[in-house]
């Protein structure tokens, strides 16, 4: 598509899933992708499939919530194609619990990664950006960023702050577009880590209508071809059959 090919994207959460689906779709339409994630062996596989495709693709370990680690994993990608067009921060958790359950070091793992992990994205990102004069931010929300369900108080809460910092950062851009992912229910990896019974029926019961990784993946697409002057501010996406 316009506006794609060639451009350098770093993806964080890219092991699997709308990360996984995303950077295999810019690879297909001419973007040289950067794939960061802890799971160093699926990303292994992922930049094999698309470099058989004959797509470009890097990839390097990177613990988002570790502000050195994601400033290696942006500069790395800097240093392989000479600059930073698009840095996409969508490595997320989702451990669901009623605040009565009282896990704490669940909420403190989801802070870690859904806020600083994107606040880490951003500091290591903008300097690059802002000398070059150009490039573009896109954070995953959440529909949970603007609606609070049972079981999903403190995800709700961190999905907002993303909301809340990236639209802080579109209102200081002058050059910089910034972009809010925000998916509906979508079947991924995302909720494997709940540990709440309750929580799981009630993530089951959701995931009856959910899309797949691709169509977040055709919405991040959308937002990155653009023209330049133009900034996709936020996409919600959700199932046409879903009530939430």
């Amino acid at each position: 598509m316009l506006n794609v090919e060639n451009k350098v994207i770093a993806i964080a959460g890219a092991s699997s899933g709308i990360g996984e689906a995303t950077a295999k779709l810019l690879a297909k339409n001419g973007a040289k992708v950067v794939l960061g994630a802890r799971r160093t062996q699926k990303l292994e596989k992922i930049i094999e499939e698309i470099r058989n495709q004959g797509y470009i693709a890097e990839f390097k370990a990177v613990d988002v919530t570790n502000r050195e680690d994601m400033k290696a994993f942006i500069h790395f990608a800097k240093d392989k194609f000479g600059r930073v067009d698009v840095i996409f921060n969508n490595a997320g958790v989702m451990p669901l619990s009623p605040m009565n359950a009282l896990k704490v070091e669940e909420w403190d793992n989801m802070i870690n990664v859904n806020i600083h992990g994107v606040l880490n994205g951003i500091a290591a990102g903008l300097p690059i950006m802002e000398a070059q004069g150009s490039g573009q931010f896109i954070n995953t929300a959440s529909i949970a960023a603007h609606m609070v369900g049972p079981t999903s108080a403190v995800y709700s809460a961190t999905k907002f702050a993303v909301w809340a910092i990236s639209d802080g950062l579109r209102q200081e851009s002058k050059n910089i577009r910034v972009t809010i992912i925000s998916p509906g229910v979508v079947e991924t990896e995302l909720g494997s880590d709940i540990t709440d019974e309750s929580a799981t029926g009630f993530l089951k019961e959701l995931r009856k209508i959910a899309l797949t990784p691709d169509a977040i993946a055709r919405a991040v697409l959308y937002a990155v071809s653009q023209p330049d002057d133009v900034d996709i501010n936020e996409v919600i996406v959700r199932p046409t059959a879903s009530a939430f």
